[in-house]
């Protein structure tokens, strides 16, 4: 017997990376099949389905991509967690019930942890993971630090590490000291610190320079805290390893920490990273991972030209409103 060949594919990695940027609202299989230009053997939307579960998921192809828009020495890591929202979701893998920031309440949905790199211009994603305890046993800690770790493989010498209170756990300060790098991070207001050795205390009942004062860690040893409040009265507390970091250099870094949020808002309303209408954990981290590749270059893009993510998109929708109009279908006769 001859021996057997597997079919060509008919659509790759790419092509659902264009209709995810294209796409004004509607983001699945069937959808990326019929905007598909004309032709004799145009994929059908089993074939985008396919590759959904085909493709093998893997932050490591972010990063190819990711590695000629960064600087790995200097500009930010910045690393935080969003929730995708899957309110009505029952049969869908991933999902489970996590606190979101847009909804400040506990919701249903897909939560992931994103690695970006910035240097105040550009937002660029270089890894991410999603939060799946219940299968793979791994804390968000855990994805953490395994983020982190890969950032130093890669060469990573940033000036700075920004993530918030979750991330501050002592294991997880002193894997970023192990490599050399500098922290800055959020404080809950109950966390312990030593001023003068006058004993620990919670760090809301520490006086706290206007500069910062250096304070003393159980477990890890001297970090500098801020008392930041905001115009609406509320406190926040930021630590950092660097001792001599002034408040400026901090409202910096924390401006550019910003950045990451921007990052979140763009990935949801242009590249349809929620809206995947597939069960499957595979489909699932697929689609987020094809989404993200995709707001890369929606971000590359707006370097280089200064024309939005929002407006990008709708220069392509614009475009097809013009050819309609030109020649409209729908008339009274």
């Amino acid at each position: 017997m001859g021996r057997m060949y597997a079919p060509k594919p008919k659509c790759r990695d790419t092509d659902y990376i264009d209709f995810l940027i294209a796409s004004p609202r509607a983001f699945c299989c069937t959808e990326a099949a019929k905007v598909q230009p004309e032709s004799t053997d145009a994929p059908a939307h089993d074939a985008f389905t396919r590759l959904l579960h085909r493709l093998e998921p893997d932050p490591a192809t972010l990063w190819d991509e990711a590695r000629p828009l960064v600087h790995k020495a200097g500009g930010l890591l910045v690393v935080d967690d969003s929730t995708l929202d899957k309110h009505y979701a029952r049969k869908i893998d991933l999902v489970g019930r996590h606190w979101s920031g847009k909804h400040k309440r506990v919701v249903r949905g897909i939560n992931l942890i994103t690695m970006v790199w910035t240097d105040g211009d550009r937002v660029v994603p270089c890894d991410y993971r999603l939060y799946d305890k219940a299968k793979d046993g791994l804390t968000k800690n855990d994805h953490f630090l395994a983020m982190l770790h890969k950032a130093k493989a890669r060469g990573f010498s940033p000036r700075c590490v920004c993530f918030d209170s979750w991330y501050s756990g002592l294991e997880n300060l002193k894997a970023v000291r192990s490599h050399d790098w500098t922290f800055l991070t959020q404080r809950k207001v109950n966390r312990k610190v030593d001023l003068n050795r006058q004993g620990y205390h919670a760090v809301s009942a520490t006086a706290i320079a206007p500069g910062g004062t250096v304070v003393h860690l159980e477990g890890f040893g001297s970090i500098r805290v801020f008392k930041v409040v905001s115009r609406d009265g509320d406190i926040e507390y930021w630590a950092t390893n660097d001792l001599q970091m002034d408040e400026l250099t901090r409202l910096a870094h924390a401006e550019q920490c910003w950045g990451i949020e921007n990052y979140h808002r763009g990935l949801k309303q242009c590249c349809g990273v929620e809206r995947a209408q597939v069960r499957a954990g595979r489909a699932q981290r697929n689609h987020i991972g094809l989404a993200i590749r995709a707001f890369l270059r929606l971000e590359r893009h707006f370097y280089a030209t200064g024309v939005s993510w929002y407006e990008a998109k709708a220069a392509i929708v614009r475009s097809a409103v013009r050819a309609y109009i030109a020649n409209p279908l729908y008339k009274l006769s």
